[in-house]
């Protein structure tokens, strides 16, 4: 696919506000764009599930992970998330995880952000989360999109 091809499909898929098709053409443009250009579509998508959020909110719903449009609305907001706990911003990313884990009917979801929440409440930094709270390869192995497997210290911090 050409970078002009490209540019068309991403142009539709936001003109259509369609999360899910952006993130579809997610490898494609990892080939294609440069860092800036790759940085403004991954602000495009945020925008996209902060809009979704907000309807969200205001229709007083929970998100259906079964739903194509809510499961790529809950990994952008997932994956801002993570891009503030990771840069050091534990209290923001905590309030974010404190959202996402009642915005979803997932169980499993909802108590990963829980986790997830209160390891960043507590001040531990992203890498010891990783490190001794996320079971990064059965993780890996569940091909999911969020930490989803932990170790049995996590119970720890929820206590």
């Amino acid at each position: 696919m050409s970078k002009e091809s490209l540019k068309k499909k991403i142009l539709e898929a936001q003109n259509r506000a369609d999360i899910a098709a952006l993130y579809v053409l997610e490898n494609e443009a990892h080939e294609l764009f440069d860092e800036d250009t790759l940085h403004a579509y991954y602000a495009n998508i945020l925008d996209l599930a902060l809009e979704n959020l907000t309807d969200t909110l205001e229709f007083h719903r929970t998100m259906d992970m079964n739903e194509v449009k809510d499961f790529a609305t809950l990994r952008a907001l997932y994956e801002y998330a993570m891009e503030h706990y990771s840069v050091g911003k534990a209290d923001d990313a905590a309030a974010l995880f404190e959202v996402l884990s009642g915005l979803s009917n997932d169980k499993k979801f909802s108590d990963a952000m829980k986790l997830h929440q209160a390891a960043a409440s507590q001040g531990l930094s992203l890498d010891d989360f990783l490190d001794t709270i996320a079971d990064l390869q059965a993780t890996q192995e569940a091909s999911s999109f969020y930490i989803n497997h932990f170790t049995k210290k996590a119970q720890e911090i929820l206590a």
